[in-house]
């Protein structure tokens, strides 16, 4: 196994991540790619290093968030260099990246899903009373603003009153020209991990400390967070969002892998689909492992698929 680590110029580098042969989920750790120097040569798919080394390479596993690596970017360069690789490809990433784009395939294709209005800058900078007014009157509030085009909570703000929503807007345009208002939905959260054909994990559900919601800190460093892994549903639920969770997956057209998050109004609308990551956490705290190890399939064995349905 070969590790390379992107830092934030763009460079590429060799990571030393210990034996590739561990079996555990890893924790989270920070990966800095401060190592020699590599190039990867198009076409041909081979890594150069600075000193001349040439490391051939069978498949890639794109473990990336966010812009540059989740959003088709890669995946196109990985194309171009004629590298068979992990996860969805140009078209599903790019369109799972963006909210607003990926909502209207949903919509097409009929799955429930919250009340969100996309406000572009350009509209705001232009036209902000009719802006405000508008996201009242549709949404009224609680809401919640985020980018886009974005992942992990980031760049993301609740808001309860007019008065929060100018700092909140002008924090998820900071990520990009475009930004999501939703409703705030009090339900409970449930994911449902996607492999190809597609195959759906058993849903698990996450329990943010009371008060909070599920923001950055949340996901990576809060250990309140509390993880019911199966959720406690239903067998009729449980079919219920697989089901869902598989028309998503097929929605965005996506191939490898995929994580489905869900609201569960269970006194109202059920089941109303939030959003899809194509290319989810790995790590122990991460649900994707956890829901397939649930569902009976150990995290070597996940991995080893992944890759092997990746080589073809």
């Amino acid at each position: 196994m070969v590790a390379v680590g992107i830092d934030r110029s763009g460079g590429w580098h060799l990571v030393e991540v210990g034996s590739p042969e561990g079996v555990e989920v890893p924790e989270v750790v920070r990966l800095e790619p401060v190592g020699e120097i590599v190039h990867l040569l198009t076409p041909g798919g081979r890594l150069l290093s600075e000193t001349g080394s040439d490391i051939v390479v069978d498949a890639v596993f794109p473990v990336l968030h966010g812009p540059f690596g989740e959003d088709g970017t890669v995946q196109g360069l990985l194309e171009v260099a004629g590298l068979p690789y992990v996860g969805a490809g140009v078209l599903g990433s790019a369109v799972g990246m963006d909210k607003d784009m990926a909502r209207r395939l949903f919509s097409e294709a009929d799955l429930p899903l919250a009340k969100s209005v996309v406000v572009r800058h350009a509209d705001w900078i232009n036209n902000r009373a009719d802006v405000a007014g508008r996201l009242k009157q549709q949404l009224g509030f609680p809401i919640f603003v985020k980018p886009a085009s974005l992942g992990s909570s980031v760049g993301i703000s609740k808001v309860e009153r007019d008065d929060q929503l100018e700092v909140a807007l002008s924090l998820a345009f900071e990520h990009g020209p475009k930004a999501m208002v939703e409703e705030a939905v009090a339900g409970r959260e449930i994911e449902v991990a996607v492999l190809e054909g597609p195959r759906m994990s058993v849903p698990g559900e996450i329990v943010p400390p009371p008060g909070h919601w599920y923001d950055y800190e949340s996901k990576y460093q809060d250990e309140e967070t509390v993880l019911h892994v199966p959720a406690h549903l239903s067998s009729a639920e449980v079919a219920d969002v697989q089901a869902l969770a598989g028309r998503a997956f097929e929605a965005l057209d996506l191939t490898g892998l995929a994580r489905v998050d869900f609201f569960f109004e269970e006194a109202g609308r059920g089941f109303l689909l939030n959003e899809v990551n194509t290319m989810p956490g790995m790590t122990s705290r991460s649900m994707f492992p956890l829901l397939w190890e649930a569902s009976g399939l150990k995290y070597p064995d996940l991995i080893d698929g992944l890759v092997k349905a990746a080589i073809g």
